[in-house]
This record gives C-alpha cells, structure tokens and sequence, in this order.
C-alpha cells in the first residue's frame, strides 16, 4: 500500500472518529436506552481482580495490552502469584521479550523483585478477565469513540444479569461476551447463556469474542450451531466472514463470534463495518 493511501486512510479513521464523539452527544446516553428496553445497571466495573497500574501508566499499557503475547504472559504471571519466575512466565515469548515484560511490570510498580524471582504487587487476582474486560472497553472509547462499560450487572428475573461489555455504537446497543479462556475451557452452558442474555436485551449487535488465536471453527462453531438447532426449527446457518471471524445469520440481532487472530481491534472494526454496510444497504 502506498503512502498516500495511507495517510488518507488515516484521514477517515479520524474522521469517522469524529463524527462519532459529535453523535454521541447527540444521542441518548447508554442507560438511558438500556432504561427505555426496561434494562437498569446496579453493578458495573469492579476492581476487585483489576490488574492495572496507576493512572499516569495507563496510555502505556493500553498499547501493550495490544500484544498478544503479553496478555498470554499476564495469565501465566497471575497464575503463578504471588512469586513468579522468568522461567515460569517464558511460555508464549522469548526469553528476552519475557524479560523485557517483568522489567515493564518493575518500571510500572505492578511487580517488585524478591530474592530470585518477582511478587505481583496486587492481589490476589483470580483471572485475567476483568482485566481483558476492562482492556476491550478502552478500545471501544479510545478506538472508537464509542461509551462502554464492563463488568455489568442487572437485575432480570430467570435471565443473568451479567454483560462482560455494553457499548452505544452510533445510537446501537452493543454486548459482547468476552472469554479469556482457551476454547477447550468453554463449554456449551456457556453459549446457551450468552444467547439467553442476547434474546433478552436484543441489542443491534451481539459479540462473542475469544481471547485466543486458535481455529474457532474446530469447537466453538459447533457448539453454536447445536445451540441454535435446540432454538430453532429452523436454525440460522453460522458463516465464515473471514479467517477466524463468523456471523450467524439472523435478521436482529446481529450476532458475530470473533477472536484474537491478527488484532482484537482490526476484528471489532470489520464486525462494525460489516454491521452498518448491511445496515444502510
């Protein structure tokens, strides 16, 4: 691709950007449409299990949590706390990137030598999840200037209330069910709920998105289509979009099952693009 194609693809990003943040404030805020679907937020974004450091670090591990290899490495440092390793931790990186990972860990005061090791500085921390969560909302406010909260609770008779994330998108609701596990650790109980929560808010898009760069199609796809066999006489058939990216082929909500392969960002937005094209088509 050339320079100039480039710079003038640049140039919309920003501009779509733009226009989003001037919508935004023109458009209702995201509990006030949750309000008018009879959906109310009591709980949101809990810290109990956050892992990141203080504000002043944040701009610079938004950007590494963009790596994947890194998130890998935070799940291997969490599962190992309070002491861990450059030995336990080398996994899914070199040695010298796994170093280079601890020395951030050091410089951002989420981690502190102890003899020959390293103690994570908060904790304990369960999982990576609420982290990963908190990590997918910033790419929606900062990639796409979009409002979104994580960690949500509502209260909702026979339906859990639990949304990893919510996000106006251009006046849309969003959900998106956000899995830091390997597809071998979800289970079909868990798509059965994420299309409980999905049938109950009927949000304009609908997200089930795995942290993972491991084929979608070999597990989750067919779990997804034995799901969608038990709800439909006649179930909607599950595409391939591109790569690892797959729709089902309803006519709302617009349901999407996404992973990591590449960039969680890239895939978000070819998921949004594919939704307004068809859309305004």
């Amino acid at each position: 691709m050339s320079k100039e194609k480039e710079t003038e693809i640049d140039f919309l990003r920003s501009e779509v950007k733009r226009l989003r943040e001037a919508l935004n404030e023109l458009t209702p805020s995201l509990s006030a449409i949750l309000k008018r679907r009879g959906f109310r937020i009591y709980k949101k974004e809990p810290s109990d299990d956050l892992l990141i450091p203080e504000k002043k670090f944040i701009d610079g591990y938004y950007e590494m949590l963009k790596r994947y290899s890194f998130r890998l490495f935070l799940r291997d440092v969490i599962k190992h706390q309070p002491l861990f390793t450059l030995q336990q931790v080398t996994r899914y990186a070199t040695k010298e990137v796994t170093d280079e990972y601890i020395s951030y860990l050091v410089k951002t005061r989420l981690a502190a030598p102890e003899n020959n090791a390293h103690r994570l500085k908060k904790g304990p921390i369960k999982s990576f999840g609420e982290t990963l969560e908190w990590f997918v909302a910033e790419i929606f406010k900062r990639e796409f200037a979009s409002e979104a909260v994580w960690g949500v609770k509502m209260k909702r008779p026979g339906i859990g209330g639990d949304y990893d994330l919510l996000a106006k998108i251009d006046g849309s609701i969003l959900y998106m069910e956000i899995k830091s596990s390997p597809p071998k650790q979800v289970y079909q109980k868990e798509v059965s709920a994420f299309l409980d929560r999905v049938y109950d808010l009927m949000p304009e898009i609908a997200i089930f998105f795995m942290d993972t760069e491991l084929r979608m199609k070999d597990k989750m796809v067919p779990m997804f289509e034995d799901e969608l066999k038990l709800r439909f006489s006649e179930p909607p058939e599950v595409i391939r979009i591109e790569r690892e990216l797959f729709e089902i082929q309803t006519e709302r909500p617009k349901i999407f099952i996404i992973n990591a392969k590449d960039s969680i960002i890239n895939n978000i937005e070819k998921v949004l693009a594919r939704y307004f094209r068809r859309s305004n088509g």
